[in-house]
């Protein structure tokens, strides 16, 4: 069996604002949640104007609200932005409030620019070692498990749950996977950043995980760009919009999705085609039958049981038919 989850960036199209975004993140949330979707994670990004993003934290809380049975959490919260303490209080409430659902992806990166994250946290020192440093003390809030006379043996992270959120790592260079099996935590590769090191990352993981309380074996999932149409025709439109989406990225550009009517007569020079066959590995388009046998064979190469799905589209009623397709094709079970 094939689990299926959700990230969602609540991207903001060309003309559209965040209020629109948001909105449609929290019906994304309730539909995949009917269609039988394992887990819905939203993002942090920070001064990026295409995507609305930016406290997890605060929009979890309502999207667990919102929804019955589905897996809510972070894809991640950029640790190295905030206080350790005060994320473990923040998924500590979410977890008092919605027990047993919740997930806390954690990540390294700032989620934008240097410049922003130093804002966020003027302390950043983008060190490796702070972040893992990060880790400890961020685990030890949330288990109690501290050591004598350690800052977490003298302050708690409140209010004390009786459950603890599943840990997540995220990477997309493969360098955070040895930090995920050091601390027992589970993994998920970001293929939709970056399209190569998905394997060696998830095997090197698999090989040296450390089993921890919370975790006795290893837990990786994959997370990709899925687009999913009735018709190749469709499914081919879509991904134009995708591939300029992910160039626009690339320079700088944040002017919100387009649409196809709008990138159709743009001309690629050599070099943005070289990038675009590139960017084709972050993605999956096509028919649901090409869709389920690429993820198959996705999680048959990685020796995976989990997909991350993000889907971005101009048109939302594009994005929900996508998610309906896939659901349909894997024959998730609904909840009612």
């Amino acid at each position: 069996m094939i689990r299926l989850s959700v990230l969602d960036q609540s991207p903001i199209r060309k003309g559209g604002t965040a209020f629109q975004a948001v909105r449609e993140t929290i019906e994304l949330a309730k539909l995949t949640d009917r269609l039988g979707y394992h887990r819905y994670w939203v993002s942090e990004h920070h001064n990026i104007l295409g995507l609305a993003g930016s406290s997890p934290e605060v929009l979890i809380s309502h999207l667990a609200g919102e929804t019955k049975g589905i897996r809510m959490g972070s894809g991640g919260i950029m640790l190295p932005n905030h206080s350790s303490l005060k994320v473990a209080e923040n998924f500590r409430m979410l977890e008092t409030l919605f027990p047993g659902r919740i997930d806390l992806g954690l990540g390294r990166a700032p989620g934008g620019d240097r410049l922003t994250a130093a804002i966020l946290n003027p302390s950043n020192s983008f060190v490796q070692n702070d972040f893992i440093q990060q880790l400890v003390d961020l685990r030890d809030f949330l288990t109690d498990n501290a050591e004598p006379d350690s800052i977490q043996e003298k302050v708690k992270a409140i209010p004390v749950a009786e459950t603890c959120p599943e840990l997540w790592i995220l990477t997309s260079s493969g360098e955070s996977a040895l930090i995920a099996a050091h601390f027992g935590m589970a993994l998920s590769f970001a293929q939709f950043i970056n399209p190569t090191g998905g394997y060696a990352s998830i095997q090197a993981y698999k090989e040296r995980f450390q089993p921890s309380e919370a975790l006795p074996a290893p837990q990786a999932s994959v997370g990709i760009f899925v687009l999913c149409a009735d018709t190749k025709e469709k499914a081919e439109e879509l991904q134009a919009v995708m591939d300029r989406q992910l160039l626009n990225i690339e320079k700088g550009i944040s002017e919100g999705i387009l649409s196809y009517e709008e990138i159709k007569p743009y001309v690629y020079s050599d070099m943005e085609r070289v990038r675009l066959l590139h960017n084709r590995g972050r993605m999956i388009a096509g028919t649901p039958d090409t869709i389920k046998k690429r993820i198959l064979d996705l999680t048959q190469e990685y020796g995976i049981d989990e997909v991350v799905v993000s889907t971005i589209t101009y048109d939302f009623k594009d994005r929900v038919r996508s998610y309906e397709l896939l659901a349909e094709a894997f024959e998730l079970e609904k909840r009612l």
